[in-house]
Formats: structure tokens, C-alpha cells, sequence
């Protein structure tokens, strides 16, 4: 029977029933796998089409929308912050309200309206670009309503992206020690599928729109996730499903308002005077996490009660907070110094998705005599280098350091992280060496009466994409697992939506940096770092710009990350002694 005072255990089903105990039930993890590759699929196919449109978008805006290329940049990195800003409120609607299965079938729903959006504007006469072959200026309703669509796209990766993930992860069951092990494979197909569909989206998708049409490869993305829906919904039966418990963030605001209030109580020396209340973890798992001192808000207070004449403890939840709700409240701020110092990180990726690419137009793409690459297809090794900086982890960095340190983790997860981020730093200074070569040949070729166009093979960029890839491979899977594990259990939704975060507020400092430093550098007459195009552009000092503020930064990172403290958990059996006391042994 639940205590006076005792948070809420949050209950899951499977198929709309618990077992007689009321535990979660135990199935094959045959039934779990089933379950996770019908979101698997779902996923594969939102990847194909994000990068299916993300990855051309700035081609899109300055040939056919006829943007400059700072504007087309700008737009660009507002862009992928909007759509990478969204998960967090996404991830809050999912964990607290909506719950992860019809959040994620909602923004399905969202993406198929944003996809039908965009195939409209090629095919129906008064909403395309032009209404003549050529032309160089656009229509505006065309504009819009392509920015509509997009933005759609933007709203629905916000509620799929950190609900989806988490629903795959929810199948499995931590007390299960079969499903456990199962849990950790379930990443790397999640993974698989995502570079996938990056792979695809990059390579064919975008040879589609370079060389069939725009309209061709919309409706292909559109009835490729308009299958995939069904697919996902043809999985109902066997999935998981948490209830949502309302608002994730309440019980962090009840610690900072009861703390305000007993402020200035003096702190028991003995640990019985504070609100000891078992807490349940998502799976069902009884866990409380190890207490650290100032846990004011969790003090009980002696109360009189004028109508019962009797002295009783203040149950309120605004005035009373229980030990494992403060602590709660200590990993999200501790984490907050963490997450901002991986901002600058951000920083390099989104030069990946425009100026990158952007490179590749101005660069010889040709294959043999008769096949040319199209610019965005040079993404594609992004995911090759993303899956060797996995493999290699996994396979040889993790289990020798492990063997040298002794430990279960070899590498820490901040480890990972501040190894990735001072990777893609030399990605940045890699890339402006080349972009400073292109740019002198080019010039050569413009002095002698050419177009500076096509002057070095494009293959130059591999170095950049793959290098800072790796980088990639090691600070953005550090930074999931690190958002997703140590954030409170009922946040694990928001904690995948504050790893996006990161990127979409890096795009947006990404297009503020573009517009400040076009400020500074043609104030007074002088010449703008982006100019009409790339051969009248200084990218490679922009790029020398970013990794010397990726040095500061990777400085206060390591900082920070030597003072961090990671989530700890005290397990233990729960049993219930004669007088109907709950009696918990502790295993840290």
C-alpha cells in the first residue's frame, strides 16, 4: 500500500494489462526484438527523408529560390536549429502527456503533411517556382509555401525524433537479463538504420532531385514513410507502453520551491529527519539514488494540527520533497554546465550541411566521362566515417583501455565526448587548409580566364568529412548516452531532446556567427568573408575562426568535465515486514 507522501510508482503495460502483481510482464526477448524492429523501420525511413531533404536544401535555396549564399546559409542553420530545438518541447509532451507510441505516430502524421506540402509546390502550376522553364526570380507564394513545408518537417522531427528512440529502448526490460543484453544490440541496429537511411538520403534521394526532378523524389520519401507508418502501427500489439505521469518538470519545481522555504531550517544531523521514499524507475525497478548532502527541500517538519489537536508531518509536495526528487533535481543542474560548454561543438557540424557542401559545387565531380557526383552525395562520407569511428570504438579503443584501466567502462562517457569534440576541432583546421588550396587554385584559373569552377576534384573534401565524422562518432553518441543516462528516469524523452539541443542551438549561433562576422568583415569597405560565391568567399579563415573557439571551449569542457559527478544508483530488495513497513537493503 503506498505511504502518504510516496510518489507515484509509474506503471508500463504490455498489450493494456500488467500481470496479477502488478509487475511488468515477462516476455521472450524474441518479443522484444519483434517489437524494436517495427521501430527500427519507422526510424530508417524519417532518416532517408530528413537527409533527403536537409542535405540539399542549401542547393535548393540558391539555384532554384536564388538565395546568396549567406542568406542561403543563414536559412539553412535557423532551419536545422528550429528542427532540432523542437524535440525538447516534443520530448516533454511525450514523457509527461502524450505518451512515446502516439507522439511518435502523431508526428508522422505531421511529416507526411510536410512531405505533401513539398511535392505540391513541383506539381501543382500555381504554387511551382516558375511558371516558365527558367526563370530568375521565384514566385513568392512558392517560397512560402515550401517554407511551410519544411518547417512542418521541422515541427514533426520535434516530437518524433526523442520519442521514437526512447519507445525502442523502453521494450526491453533491464530485470530481464536475456532483454539486457538484447538492449545494447538494439543500438547498434538503431545505428544501422539511421545511417541507413542517411546512406540512401544522400546518395540516391539526392541523385533524384540533381538529375530526375524535385517533385520525383518528394513523392518517394512521401509513400516511403507513408509505409513505414503503417509498418509501426502493425507493431501495436506487441509493444510497451509507459502511462505518462503528467509533467516531468513539476516534481523538479515542488525541490526548488520547498527548498526556498525551508531555507533557513537547520540541517538534521540524523538522516531519519528526512523524507526517505522508495522510488520507482520507468522499468519497475525500486531504485533511490545515492544521497549527497544540502538536502534541505527533503527535511520533515513537526506541524500541529489545530482540528486534530495532534502533531502530524506537512505532507504537501510544494512544502515536502522526497531525498530522491532532490537528487533528481541535482543531475538536471549539473548537467546544465555540461551542455552549454558543447555548444561550440555544434559549431563544426553545422558547417557539414552548408558550407561543405556548398565546397563540393564549385569542385570537379566528375566520374569517368559520363556520371557526375551531385555536391550533396559527398555527405555520404559522413556515415562511412561515423560507422568505422563506432566500429572502432567498440571493437578496439573500448575493450583495451578497459583492460588497462580494470574497469567495467574504459573510456568515460565525458571522455568520449571531449575526445570527439577535440577531433572535430582539427576537422575545422583541416578543412580550412583545403579550402585555402581550392581557393588558390581557383584564382589561378580565374586570372588566366576561367571560372574558377571545377578546378580540384571534390574528393579534397574526404579529409574534412571523414575526420571530423570520427569526431562525430565519438561526441554525439557520448552525448546521447550521456543525456539519455543521466537524466531522472521519467525524463528520458526530454534527456534525448536536450542532446539535440546542443545542434539546433549550434545552428543558430552557426547563422548569428555568419551575420556578425559578414558585419565586422565589410565594415569600413573592407571585404566580406562570404561574398557572391565561394571563389569570392574566405571560408578557410571562417573555418580557422571556429577552431580556434573550439580550443577555448574544449579547455573549459575538460574543466568541467573533471568536476562532474555522475548519476549514482543504490539497488536493493524491498520487503515488507509484519507491521506492513517497507524494509529496503541497499546494495550501492
Amino acid at each position: 500500500m503506498k505511504r502518504e507522501g510516496e510518489v507515484e510508482e509509474q506503471k508500463w503495460v504490455l498489450d493494456s494489462s500488467l500481470d496479477h502483481k502488478g509487475k511488468l510482464p515477462v516476455r521472450a526477448s524474441t518479443g522484444a526484438w519483434k517489437a524494436a524492429l517495427f521501430i527500427v523501420v519507422i526510424e530508417f525511413s524519417e532518416r532517408l527523408s530528413y537527409f533527403g531533404l536537409s542535405a540539399n536544401l542549401i542547393i535548393y535555396l540558391t539555384k532554384v529560390l536564388h538565395f546568396n549564399l549567406k542568406n542561403a546559409a543563414e536559412s539553412v542553420n535557423y532551419w536545422a536549429g528550429v528542427t532540432t530545438m523542437m524535440p525538447l518541447l516534443g520530448g516533454f509532451l511525450a514523457d509527461g502527456y502524450v505518451g512515446r507510441f502516439y507522439m511518435v505516430l502523431l508526428s508522422s502524421f505531421i511529416y507526411v503533411m510536410g512531405l505533401c506540402l513539398l511535392t505540391m509546390t513541383q506539381l501543382i502550376p500555381s504554387l511551382k517556382a516558375c511558371h516558365m522553364e527558367k526563370c530568375d526570380k521565384p514566385e513568392k507564394l512558392h517560397e512560402v509555401v515550401f517554407f511551410i513545408a519544411i518547417y512542418l518537417v521541422s515541427l514533426a522531427t520535434g516530437g518524433h525524433k526523442p520519442s521514437l528512440e526512447s519507445f525502442g529502448a523502453d521494450q526491453f526490460d533491464d530485470n530481464h537479463p536475456e532483454e539486457r543484453k538484447k538492449k545494447m544490440s538494439f543500438f547498434n541496429w538503431w545505428n544501422s538504420a539511421l545511417c541507413g537511411g542517411l546512406l540512401l538520403g544522400v546518395t540516391v534521394i539526392i541523385y533524384i532531385q540533381d538529375y530526375v526532378s524535385w517533385a520525383a523524389s518528394y513523392i518517394i520519401l512521401t509513400v516511403v514513410i507513408c509505409i513505414t507508418i503503417i509498418l509501426f502501427y502493425l507493431g501495436k500489439p506487441v509493444y510497451r507502453y509507459r502511462v505518462p505521469k503528467g509533467s516531468p518538470l513539476t516534481p523538479l519545481l515542488q525541490v526548488l520551491v520547498a527548498a526556498i522555504a525551508k531555507r533557513n531550517l537547520p540541517y538534521p544531523s540524523d538522516t531519519a529527519q528526512l523524507n526517505h521514499v522508495s522510488y520507482h524507475s520507468d522499468n519497475d525497478q525500486r531504485i533511490r539514488l545515492c544521497h549527497t548532502n544540502k538536502l534541505r527541500a527533503a527535511i520533515l517538519e513537526d506541524v500541529k494540527d489545530e482540528e486534530k489537536g495532534s502533531s502530524d508531518q506537512l505532507r504537501n509536495p510544494w512544502r515536502l520533497s522526497t531525498v530522491s526528487q532532490v537528487e533528481e533535481l541535482k543531475l538536471v543542474l549539473n548537467m546544465i554546465p555540461i551542455w552549454c560548454s558543447t555548444l561550440v561543438f555544434g559549431l563544426s557540424i553545422a558547417q557539414i550541411g552548408t558550407f561543405f557542401i556548398k565546397q563540393g559545387v564549385t569542385m570537379n565531380r566528375k566520374l569517368g566521362n559520363h556520371f557526375e557526383i551531385p555536391p550533396a552525395s559527398i555527405f555520404s562520407l559522413t556515415a562511412i566515417g561515423m560507422i568505422l569511428s563506432i566500429s572502432m570504438y567498440d571493437k578496439v579503443l573500448e575493450p583495451k583501455v578497459r583492460k588497462v584501466r580494470g574497469k567495467e567502462r574504459g573510456i568515460t562517457i565525458l571522455e568520449r565526448i571531449g575526445i570527439g569534440m577535440g577531433i572535430a576541432m582539427i576537422a575545422m583546421f583541416i578543412a580550412a587548409g583545403i579550402e585555402r588550396k581550392r581557393l588558390g587554385i581557383a584564382w589561378r584559373d580565374i586570372a588566366q580566364g576561367g571560372n574558377g569552377v571545377g578546378t580540384i576534384s571534390v574528393f579534397w573534401l574526404a579529409p574534412q568529412f571523414i575526420v571530423g565524422a570520427v569526431g562525430d562518432g565519438f561526441a554525439l553518441v557520448g552525448l546521447q548516452e550521456f543525456f539519455y543516462g543521466q537524466v531522472p528516469d521519467s525524463m528520458r524523452s526530454l534527456g534525448i531532446a536536450l542532446y539535440l539541443s546542443v545542434l539546433g542551438i549550434a545552428d543558430i549561433i552557426s547563422g548569428l556567427l555568419i551575420t556578425l562576422v559578414d558585419d565586422l568583415t565589410s565594415t569600413g569597405g573592407g571585404t566580406s568573408w562570404f561574398g557572391k560565391d565561394l571563389n569570392h568567399s574566405r571560408l578557410d579563415k571562417f573555418y580557422c575562426l571556429i577552431g580556434v573557439i573550439s580550443i577555448v571551449n574544449l579547455c573549459v569542457f575538460v574543466y568541467l568535465a573533471n568536476r562532474y559527478t555522475y548519476k549514482n544508483v543504490e539497488k536493493g530488495v524491498i520487503s515488507v515486514n509484519s507491521d506492513g513497513v517497507e524494509i529496503e537493503e541497499n546494495e550501492q
